[in-house]
């Protein structure tokens, strides 16, 4: 963290930058995908990938932002993807931001308090064009992006070593279960 603070120190001695969505990135809609053939490329939903196809919509780091549906679910992808009308992907200006950093920073956001449905929660380009995001100079970005994706690495550690350590847990929990509340019937307990 010390040198994040001499870059900032450094490089925004006047502070950051702040600039609306629609200022550092586009926000795309997206299509359906049934008239293409299977492939590798994924299908994002609002609710994660959907399902394989062999065309790309985009090739190039995005952050897709929900627009029905999951308002809290983002995902960021840097390889070629395609995504149906539930989810909007972005175009963004890496000249003035770094993707996953709009990604980390639109993850706090809690983009679901901007919803503007009665029913299913949705957003619109117009309402997310006007969000407002802190823009350091790229060394900036490209150091918080360090910082947050080793503890995004050391999350992801430490959740497979607590799954492997539940499942033994259950394992361990159904076997004294089943050994303790078995009793041997014909032993003539009381009746």
């Amino acid at each position: 963290m010390s040198r994040l603070r001499k870059l900032i120190a450094e490089l925004c001695p006047d502070g950051v930058e702040f600039l609306t969505l629609e200022d550092i990135l586009s926000i795309k809609n997206g299509r359906d995908y049934k008239s293409f053939p299977a492939g590798d490329i994924p299908v994002y939903g609002s609710g994660g990938i959907m399902t394989y196809i062999n065309t790309a919509m985009y090739d190039k780091p995005s952050v897709l932002i929900p627009r029905k549906g999951s308002l809290d679910k983002l995902y960021y992808v840097d390889s070629p993807f395609w995504n149906v009308d539930t989810i909007f992907y972005t175009e963004i200006n890496s000249d003035k931001v770094i993707p996953k950093y709009v990604y980390y920073w639109l993850t706090g956001q809690h983009l679901e308090r901007l919803n503007k449905a009665g029913g299913v929660p949705s957003l619109t380009q117009s309402v997310l064009n006007k969000v407002i995001v802190p823009v350091p100079p790229l060394p900036v970005q490209s150091e918080i992006v360090q910082i947050l994706d080793h503890f995004a690495e050391l999350t992801t550690q430490l959740q497979a070593q607590l799954t492997l350590e539940l499942t033994a847990r259950r394992k361990q929990y159904e076997y004294y279960r089943d050994k303790l509340l078995t009793f041997d019937v014909l032993g003539g307990g009381g009746e």
